[in-house]
């Protein structure tokens, strides 16, 4: 055979086989994604085009169900319209999309996925298809939910211990401290001895303690009288004790559960804790806004500041997320070393008209 003939006949034969070695490459790919993963494939619109069989399985929809349809079949109500609004935009563009998603089978159970979402784009670089990636994580889900249930317990009772004490220490020893410190003044009254003045001294200094002591377990006046009497009252504490000066700025329209106003004023206090401990500065803020069905909480600073990336987590901060999360809110933390922290806390409340 003629050598110039023989070249391209060569260039062929090896360009087969590489193209075999790709395809079998893609077919051991979508294999290993079939057996480890729930696995679908939707058009440009949204419309399902392939579906394995883990998701038939899971979803308890047959194959034919499924193709043609959209994920609006099993749509769990969970989220609201604006957690997919936000996740088409960001595919939209291009971007892979990971998130966790509440669905609900084909028999009303609902299951929850670990989601990865990944464009496919045209030569202008806009998507044409879409390949979801999933995992099960109902079972991690339900051990989050006992967890979180377990930690508002453990809240809840040490509030409900706090309070007992607190009452115990103000009602008993502290009347108690208070009947001596009667005493003592009507035996001044009669009697002049130094030992008296120094008897007299001691016993309001210990009534002073308990005072603070008790306020420190569990200001009454948050039972009694709500909220923002609270925090009023502990900032001007806190600007006494510690010469700092917080600017505090509030809008709430009405009291709310004792466990959200506790998670609130328990908040601010550790996070001005911190500021006094840590911050180095002698003014601090603190802003709390009713917006809508959310309270937003912001506690700011213009001191030291931290890196919060190489912060390993210490008790406060651990304590203020856990409290954030037994009410169903959230908290997030801006810090910059030399530029100062603000904490961000945002609880949902249901709207009393």
């Amino acid at each position: 055979m003629d050598k110039d003939v023989q070249k391209p006949l060569n260039v062929l034969a090896d360009l087969e086989l590489e193209l075999k070695k790709s395809m079998q490459e893609l077919v051991d790919i979508k294999f290993a994604l079939d057996e480890s993963s729930i696995v679908a494939i939707t058009d440009s619109r949204g419309k399902i085009t392939y579906v394995n069989d883990q998701f038939c399985h899971i979803s308890k929809y047959a194959q034919k169900e499924l193709i043609g349809n959209d994920h609006r079949i099993i749509n769990s109500g969970y989220h609201s319209k604006e957690f997919f609004k936000d996740m088409w935009r960001s595919i939209g563009s291009g971007k892979v999309w990971k998130g966790e998603i509440c669905n609900r089978a084909k028999d009303g159970i609902l299951y929850w996925m670990d989601t990865t979402i990944v464009p496919f784009l045209n030569e202008k670089g806009k998507p044409y298809q879409y390949l979801a990636i999933r995992y099960e994580i109902t079972e991690r889900k339900r051990v989050e939910r006992e967890l979180q249930k377990m930690m508002t317990t453990i809240i809840d009772v040490q509030e409900e211990e706090r309070k007992r004490l607190s009452r115990n220490l103000h009602d008993g020893i502290g009347q108690n401290l208070y009947s001596h410190l009667i005493t003592i003044n009507r035996l001044m009254a009669e009697i002049n001895h130094p030992l008296l003045d120094q008897m007299q001294t001691e016993a309001t200094q210990l009534i002073e303690e308990i005072r603070e002591i008790s306020w420190e377990l569990r200001p009454s006046v948050l039972d009694d009288l709500g909220l923002v009497p609270a925090i009023r009252s502990f900032l001007s504490r806190y600007s006494d004790h510690y010469n700092i000066d917080v600017y505090f700025d509030c809008v709430l329209n009405q009291r709310f559960p004792i466990s959200i106003e506790l998670t609130i004023y328990r908040i601010i206090q550790e996070a001005l804790t911190n500021i006094r401990k840590y911050a180095q500065v002698s003014e601090a803020t603190v802003t709390v806004r009713e917006i809508g069905d959310v309270i937003r909480v912001m506690i700011e600073d213009k001191g030291a500041g931290f890196d919060y990336r190489k912060q390993t987590g210490g008790v406060g901060l651990f304590s203020m997320d856990e409290r954030a999360r037994s009410v169903g809110g959230g908290l997030s933390i801006y810090s910059s070393i030399g530029k100062g922290t603000k904490i961000i806390l945002e609880v949902p409340v249901e709207i009393h008209h």
